[in-house]
């Protein structure tokens, strides 16, 4: 390969200075050029965070960036080379071959040859290669000839090669926050150079938060809709373009939901739908849940009030409650949607139709309020640890009322003793699903008391 044929080569890629913009979409024009302009992943380029620092000190060899579509993978890998003052050269793992792979490779070591420059080399689709694909790149990744990254939605670990992964730091990417998404818009309304700015536009909040909430974290996805909001209205008599909500929704072919995810429409909806959940309307229940999904609302946010719920209102009356709600709280994270409506589900209707029990919460509220509000009582002696009773038996205090009753000693494993230094009730079990069988336990346990008088009970007096 010659001078002529590396700049042909580099002029084919794309990324060549001096690309006409003009004819490329608005998400390619408004693609960030700085690290400052990346919209989310503050979890690993805010000040001080470990792939940032790498950047800035030019610092990294090979890195595999995993996470949904739209959530910036390419741009921070573009964002990359820019701030590297690399060349950036890009494959697709669905079209790349293992002769494109080597021709990269060899532009790569021209270039740096001739003109002392790093190359980025930047594969998409990462998990489309195939074993030999991946294993070309092997040899280079060691000596340096190409600082590698790649991108893929698929869990790396299940789907990229142990080799390759071995030689490469792995980054989770997540979906662009609502709100980032919001400034991305707006950033792309007015600005002059690369978006709408020369235009005379007016857009309105309500379309612009409805564009970031139905893109699904998808900065791709958000611009694209803008994009083809402004350019297919029709300017009236003044010139003005107006983008309002009915616009914003044929743009992203997404009907409004009237809710507002930092105003009454969202604890309302959260409201109702705990309240479904423990009068027991799985039908209620799962419509308000729909209503949140549909909306945007965090998946991990209505994962929590499952999980609260499960203690609250389910309780003792079905444990197993609990344990459902975990799961789907997990799964539903992992899964992400629009999967995770699934988990999701299966957790309101268990917990909507499952007996229902809240003595355990109504317990720990009467115990947290003797605690804040009542005297300090002090631990039984008989219950302290050894060296506690030491120092007791220094102060003079005798041994018999120190006697700690084991209760695996006795039959049924259990003899009656004071846990506490005052009688308090704060746990009353109801009658409703397995917690009827705790209520008779302990009725049961209650009555041997009685009947094992000949047994000394330790007082705490």
């Amino acid at each position: 390969m010659d001078l002529f044929s590396l700049q042909d080569a580099e002029k084919k890629s794309g990324f060549a200075p001096g690309a006409d913009w003009s004819t490329m979409p608005l998400a390619a024009r408004m693609r960030p050029r700085t690290l400052a302009e990346v919209a989310g992943q503050k979890h690993l380029l805010a000040e001080g965070k470990l792939l940032r620092r790498a950047i800035e000190t030019d610092r990294f060899t090979s890195l595999i960036f995993y996470g949904p579509p739209g959530c910036g993978k390419t741009t921070l890998a573009s964002v990359i080379a820019h701030t590297t003052n690399a060349h950036f050269m890009m494959l697709n793992g669905v079209e790349s071959n293992v002769a494109e792979i080597r021709e990269r490779i060899a532009e790569a070591q021209m270039r740096m040859s001739m003109h002392r420059k790093r190359t980025v080399l930047f594969v998409d689709e990462l998990h489309r290669f195939n074993k030999a694909q991946q294993d070309v790149l092997l040899p280079h990744l060691e000596k340096g000839t190409v600082r590698f990254i790649g991108a893929t939605t698929e869990n790396p670990y299940f789907a990229i090669n142990s080799p390759l992964l071995s030689r490469s730091q792995v980054f989770p990417l997540e979906p662009v926050a609502q709100e980032e998404l919001v400034e991305l818009l707006q950033r792309a309304c007015f600005d002059t150079e690369r978006g709408f700015g020369s235009l005379s536009l007016q857009i309105s909040d309500e379309a612009v938060q409805h564009l970031a909430a139905r893109a699904d974290g998808d900065a791709r996805k958000a611009l694209t809709a803008l994009e083809v909001a402004v350019l297919s209205t029709p300017a009236s008599e003044d010139g003005t373009v107006h983008v309002d909500l009915q616009v914003a929704e044929e743009s992203i072919q997404k009907k409004a939901i009237r809710y507002d995810r930092l105003g009454d429409a969202h604890y309302d909806t959260i409201s109702a739908f705990i309240k479904s959940m423990r009068g027991s309307d799985p039908d209620a229940a799962l419509y308000w849940l729909a209503m949140m999904l549909e909306a945007g609302e965090d998946i991990r946010f209505i994962a929590r009030r499952i999980v609260i719920a499960a203690s609250e209102d389910v309780g003792l009356a079905d444990s197993n409650a609990l344990r459902v709600a975990m799961d789907a709280a997990r799964a539903a994270e992992m899964l992400g949607m629009p999967e995770a409506r699934i988990p999701l589900a299966h957790a309101t209707v268990y917990l909507a139709t499952a007996p229902k029990s809240n003595s355990a919460y109504m317990g720990i509220n009467a115990a947290l309020e003797d605690v804040r509000n009542g005297k300090t009582l002090a631990v039984p002696e008989h219950l302290r640890t050894p060296t506690r009773k030491k120092l007791a038996q220094a102060g003079g205090v005798t041994a018999d009322k120190l006697e700690y009753l084991y209760a695996h000693d006795y039959e049924e494993h259990f003899v009656p003793q004071a846990y506490l230094p005052e009688g308090r009730v704060y746990y009353t079990p109801t009658t409703n699903g397995l917690e009827l069988r705790i209520k008779e336990r302990m009725e049961h346990r209650r009555r041997l008391a009685d009947e094992k008088k000949d047994i000394p009970r330790n007082s705490a007096e």
